[in-house]
């Protein structure tokens, strides 16, 4: 059954690719040229092979606190908001630059909870989504950090991007997401504290036992724990979509995904 799973990911056509912080940065925090590059490299591939692609991408506040050599995040909203207006600037450049060099043109899309929640703007949202997919383009999306306030912030955002690639998975019935982290996939414990821990190649069914298999903590320069990445599973999958996390040093692991490889943790899709 599970390499039944694999290989149909070798049909998926709309694909969501999720890369964290840890993925685009170096431990210091200053960025991770030659990871982004083969990112472009291999995300522009798809598009040649006639995938739709949309890249969430975190890293707009780590990006900002490399520009100004912060070593640790700011507590104070207004300055984690001006460092998320520097990083964005600077994350979209170095994207756009990137993926021109393989002749793939990008576009930026920053959301909010109302962009989703909200009917009108939601439709919106989705025909600039598909608007873009027809012309060949790669939408890159972020959450607009820099409209959020302390007080509203539970209101406004996801508050990680693993639940927003999940969101928007299911908002563009993409048949794929796979969220690249800097773990190899889910364990039934925590690998950074429990040496003895295993990795789960496929998850059927995400229930207490596997809940429980979770810890909360991310890394210095990302959010998300292995919580959010199951509630984005949860959403993802119940929208019809599979879901794969898997470890982002290498991005050629996406090929090795759609090649149906056992690499990572396949979340399989329920039947809708």
């Amino acid at each position: 059954m599970e390499i039944n799973h694999r290989l149909s990911l070798k049909d998926a056509k709309r694909i969501v690719v999720k890369v964290g912080s840890s993925t685009l940065t170096h431990e210091n925090g200053r960025m991770n040229f030659t990871r982004m590059d083969r990112l472009a490299m291999v995300l522009s591939e798809l598009m040649n092979e006639e995938k739709e692609v949309i890249l969430v991408s975190s890293g707009c506040i780590a990006v900002g606190m490399g520009k100004f050599s912060l070593k640790k995040r700011p507590a104070a909203m207004g300055m984690k908001q001006a460092l998320a207006a520097v990083g964005q600037c600077e994350l979209m450049n170095i994207y756009s630059r990137l993926f021109a060099t393989y002749n793939q043109t990008v576009a930026q899309m920053l959301l909010t909870k109302p962009d989703i929640n909200d009917e009108i703007r939601k439709k919106n949202v989705l025909n600039t989504f598909r608007s873009l997919i027809d012309l060949g383009v790669i939408p890159i999306v972020n959450e607009n950090d820099t409209v959020s306030v302390d007080e509203i912030k539970s209101l406004m955002m996801y508050g990680d991007n693993d639940t927003l690639s999940a969101v928007v998975t299911r908002l563009v019935e993409a048949d794929l997401l796979i969220i690249l982290s800097d773990i190899d996939g889910f364990y039934d414990s925590n690998p950074k504290e429990n040496k003895e821990s295993k990795l789960i190649s496929v998850v059927d069914t995400i229930n207490d036992e596997i809940r429980n298999c979770a810890g909360a903590a991310g890394t210095m320069r990302g959010t998300g724990g292995m919580v959010t990445k199951l509630d984005a599973a949860q959403i993802a999958t119940q929208a019809g979509a599979n879901m794969v996390i898997a470890n982002g040093s290498d991005p050629i692991i996406i090929q090795k995904i759609l090649n149906g490889d056992d690499v990572g943790t396949l979340f399989v899709k329920k039947q809708v």
